[in-house]
């Protein structure tokens, strides 16, 4: 039996890849990309990574059982929480942080993208 089969799914593993390779060339490459990619790839990979962390810390500390999917409520707020903090609060505290209303719609293809290929029983 698969002991993480969360992180075996080829969308965690594409999410986590895009995630850390655009972190790695936003810091250490710095390769020239399109804008669209340097400003909202790491927002689209972050939240099925975030999520999917959290479905397996969850199935293996609380309910132990591999079946439990996180409720749609939970991927709402989900949302809600990472954009009131990234977009809302951070801004107000790191002049490094800019407010941008098309990242809370990256977040929310990325939510909608792990309720559909990640948010499953395994």
């Amino acid at each position: 039996m698969r002991r993480w089969p969360e992180f075996e799914r080829p969308l965690f593993v594409g999410a986590l890849l895009l995630y850390g390779l655009h972190q790695a060339n936003r810091h250490w490459l710095q390769w020239p990309l399109p804008p669209l990619l340097t400003s909202y790839l790491s927002d689209l990979a972050a939240v099925p990574v975030m999520l999917t962390l959290a479905l397996a810390t969850y199935r293996r500390v609380v309910v132990r059982s591999r079946a439990f999917v996180l409720p749609d409520a939970w991927l709402g707020w989900s949302w809600v929480a990472v954009s009131a903090w990234f977009e809302g609060l951070l801004p107000l505290f790191d002049a490094r942080a800019v407010a941008d209303p098309f990242d809370v719609l990256a977040y929310a293809v990325g939510t909608l993208a792990f309720r559909r290929w990640l948010n499953r029983p395994d």
